[in-house]
């Protein structure tokens, strides 16, 4: 009898772990990650700097230290290897960033025109590629990577992008992100393949690269800022898109019924970015004072900016994907829940999707949503799509979607539970993962501070700095 009660418990035990153990272990991860790297930096929005004051802080001319002096810099560094001392996010302002930062506005430059035949001829070259079958899943995320390796690379060389640089350009930042959201350990071997191509066809690149970079450093440039944060960036900004199209059938449905509606989708994209901002917590350094009128900032502090608890301020039923709150007029049939009536300026709201102006805001701002609705409206004319998988900020489990050909039976409910069912039980070894790989990580890099011994190698070199 006492056998049977003790396996009747641990079956139990073992039933519920889906609900219990994945938060568990993540507040345990936190915990160690605060444990070794210190509690380091000011909330914002938090007790001493409110919502109200977030773009006020985040504007100062004061609050643009990227990197020097802070030891959260270290751990930055090592996921974001090699290079991070030249990605443009990283470096400290001065002539090298501004030089850095023209050159990646250069080669953005695109008209309208321009950026949506690109997107559309990347896009149908890899979507036309998918295998898809009934009942299959996909990660939205791996399969968003091909469209963005290609459209960046043809952005940087001017050519279309051959499969074997597309591949490695996928596999270096597919290592970047995982290692990012402590899924896997960074693996620098493969990395480096990206590096040493890059290294071989930089004579290639048609515009001018910075010439207060090294040519060692221009590679790194390139492969950091283009094949890294933007194949990255854009990847998981549409897998958050398509994954809320495939969660909200009357979205999908009316996206389809009506694939030129420039207004409807922007909304869409918009509360997208909204509900799943693509910057979690954005660090700065404060070079100087910043005088606030009920507290003041010291400098050297490190201002931890918090997108998704500032776009979640001030919006009735914050949690809620509802793109019609943005919506003054809704259309028959599309009632404005959640609308403020008159919808104000974006600028009046807390709604920062690429950043403050003033303090390095994305150099894709604008070409980021035309890109977006392209690739959303060629997907959605091929694939019919359906989750019924987690959906988080941080989406570790890389979007997965059941992909139906456009007009095909739907996926059946048993599809779908199942899909539910083994989300569940991967986020039990995928938080297992994340804890083992994030300790391992962040105890490495705090080994080899990349990022303090950078600065002083250049404090002995040059006392004044860079």
């Amino acid at each position: 009898m006492t056998r049977l009660l003790v396996r009747v418990l641990l079956a139990g035990l073992v039933l519920t772990l889906p609900r219990w153990l994945p938060g568990r272990v993540v507040a345990l991860r936190m915990k160690i990650f605060a444990l070794v790297n210190g509690e380091e930096g000011l909330p914002i929005p938090g007790e001493r700097v409110g919502v109200e004051d977030f773009r006020r802080v985040y504007a100062d001319p004061a609050a643009g230290g990227r990197s020097k002096g802070a030891a959260l810099s270290d751990l930055f560094w090592y996921w974001l290897a090699p290079g991070p001392q030249v990605h443009q996010e990283h470096l400290e302002a001065g002539p090298r960033y501004d030089e850095v930062a023209k050159t990646t506005r250069h080669i953005l430059v695109k008209t309208k025109a321009e950026s949506e035949e690109l997107t559309r001829r990347c896009a149908a070259h890899v979507l036309d590629r998918i295998e898809i079958g009934e009942g299959r899943t996909i990660r939205l995320r791996d399969e968003m990577m091909p469209v963005w390796a290609e459209l960046y690379y043809e952005l940087v060389f001017g050519e279309p992008c051959p499969p074997r640089a597309r591949d490695l350009i996928v596999g270096h930042a597919d290592d970047v992100v995982s290692a990012l959201k402590c899924v896997r350990p960074r693996n620098m071997r493969r990395r480096a393949r990206l590096t040493a191509y890059l290294r071989r066809r930089l004579a290639d690149v048609p515009h001018p690269m910075p010439t207060r970079l090294t040519a060692e450093e221009q590679v790194f440039y390139l492969q950091g800022t283009f094949f890294n944060t933007a194949v990255v960036q854009m990847s998981e900004a549409m897998a958050h898109l398509l994954m809320i199209i495939a969660q909200h059938p009357d979205v999908q449905a009316r996206l389809v019924a009506n694939p030129d509606d420039d207004e409807y989708l922007d909304r869409v994209i918009d509360e997208g970015l909204r509900t799943y901002p693509l910057f979690g917590i954005a660090h700065r350094i404060a070079t100087d004072d910043i005088e606030l009128d009920h507290t003041k900032i010291d400098a050297g502090t490190v201002l931890l900016f918090s997108y998704p608890d500032f776009h979640h301020a001030g919006f009735e039923r914050p949690d809620e994907f509802d793109p019609e709150r943005w919506n003054p007029q809704p259309a028959a049939g599309f009632p404005a829940r959640t609308a403020i009536a008159p919808v104000p300026a974006k600028k009046d709201v807390n709604f920062l999707p690429f950043g403050v102006a003033q303090n390095r805001a994305c150099p894709a701002r604008g070409l980021a949503p035309v890109t977006m609705r392209v690739v959303t409206r060629e997907v959605l004319r091929r694939f019919s799509l359906a989750s019924s998988a987690a959906h988080t900020r941080s989406i570790p489990n890389r979007g997965p979607v059941i992909l139906t050909p456009r007009g095909s039976r739907p996926p059946s409910a048993t599809a779908l539970g199942a899909l539910a069912a083994r989300d569940r039980w991967e986020d039990v070894w995928r938080s297992l993962a994340q804890l083992v790989f994030g300790t391992y990580m962040v105890l490495d890099a705090r080994h080899k501070r990349l990022c303090a011994k950078y600065f002083e190698s250049l404090s002995s070199e040059n006392p004044g700095g860079e």
